[in-house]
């Protein structure tokens, strides 16, 4: 792709495919690879100058699939002897404990990446989700130039900085969209392999019944029948039998700021956490996460059971909304929200940008950028600008299907 310098304004945003938007986009992909060049040049990613590992994200994932590879993998779901795992990786003097919440399956690739030392495991994970994650974005966007999009939206650094599992969930949900009207199979497998992040999976087989895609139903209950067993084949019951236990204690740790492990309400990205964060009680947190949760269901609902709307906003807006629909979303999940913006990009593809649009999905970039500095979910913010721009779609022209 040729890229031309050309003066930033609305006339020359008028596609995607524009020279002012794909200079944007890769400047954007050049700022992410010059932040992991300075931390590789600084010794800040995966280990110091002297070798030693950073405690980081990863850290609980090698630590679990130590711990299987021990057989004993039902142990990943106490705390204190993860904990103990933890710090027998990356030895560290503060109460700092990440813990693990995944289900099962999950640790298959737990244990798959602990066969390697801890700093080629880390590389090895990045090098496997960064490329499912730009190959369902060119598959979301349908052009080339979704390898660019993929590489330039900002939520690749909160991922790779701390081995993160968000494009790996983001390549799913977007293979599973992507996949969905030719090859419905494939996509009901992808969603079965969401199933290690349930809580972006719950809107899914409400929006399959609704457009009445069984096949793709059927893939992914088998897919998910078929993972669960393999579980039990390698690790035995006792795995699942410690997750459901643990599950009670490990909610009230993520939502409860009584929790010695709780997370700062700033680091999730949900509706309940804004409100907690703004010093709502709990009770109202929960219930109007409740209400957008089935706000969102039955928007999606009416969505997918539409022969009007195109297929690039009902998929996009499947996308934001399970970053919606729960109160679990993490920085690094925002990943999601690229296959939302690569389905809109689609749509503009075909029409063009709506107008707006392109400055509001730059603002949406420059707030992930800054999202850091922020005491705020602004992530929420990002997936809300992303909301109004696909009702815009609706509103206007892009309904034919």
């Amino acid at each position: 792709m040729t890229l031309q310098a050309v003066p930033f304004h609305q006339s020359e945003m008028a596609s995607p495919r524009s020279s002012a938007f794909a200079l944007i986009c890769f400047a954007l992909l050049v700022a992410n690879l010059g932040y992991v060049a300075a931390l590789i040049l600084d010794h800040g990613w995966i280990v110091d100058a002297a070798g030693k590992p950073f405690h980081t994200d990863f850290t609980s994932v090698y630590a679990a699939g130590r711990l299987a590879l021990a057989g004993n993998a039902a142990a990943a779901y106490d705390w204190t002897v993860h904990y103990a795992a933890e710090n027998a990786v990356v030895p560290h003097d503060y109460a700092a404990y990440l813990g693990w919440h995944y289900p099962p399956p999950f640790l298959l690739i737990a244990a798959l990446l602990a066969t390697l030392p801890y700093a080629a495991a880390f590389l090895v994970w990045i090098a496997m989700t960064l490329p499912l994650y730009l190959a369902s974005m060119r598959a979301v966007v349908g052009d080339k130039i979704g390898w660019l999009i993929g590489g330039a939206f900002p939520c690749l650094l909160p991922n790779i900085v701390p081995g993160q599992n968000g494009l790996f969930t983001a390549a799913l949900i977007g293979g599973t969209l992507a996949l969905l009207p030719a090859r419905p199979i494939l996509a009901g497998c992808c969603l079965g392999l969401l199933t290690y992040k349930p809580q972006f999976g719950i809107v899914f087989p409400l929006l399959l019944i609704a457009g009445g895609h069984w096949r793709a139903i059927g893939a992914a209950a088998a897919s998910t029948c078929a993972l669960a067993l393999v579980t039990i084949a390698v690790f035995g019951v006792a795995p699942w039998t410690e997750f459901l236990h643990w599950l009670p204690l490990t909610s009230h740790a993520l939502f409860a700021q009584d929790s010695p492990i709780h997370t700062e309400w700033s680091k999730f990205q949900s509706v309940f956490a804004l409100l907690r964060l703004l010093g709502g009680s709990a009770t109202l947190a929960w219930t109007l996460q409740g209400l957008l949760t089935a706000v969102v269901a039955l928007v999606l609902w009416l969505m997918w059971r539409s022969h009007r709307i195109s297929y690039e906003l009902k998929a996009a807006a499947a996308a934001a909304g399970v970053l919606l629909a729960t109160p679990y979303v993490y920085l690094y999940d925002l990943a999601i929200l690229a296959v939302a913006i690569g389905f809109m990009l689609r749509a503009a593809l075909r029409t063009g940008f709506v107008r707006g649009e392109a400055g509001s999905l730059a603002l949406g970039a420059a707030l992930m950028m800054l999202l850091p500095f922020f005491g705020i979910p602004v992530g929420l913010m990002t997936v809300g600008i992303a909301v109004v721009l696909i009702g815009r779609r609706m509103a206007s022209r892009d309904v034919a299907a």
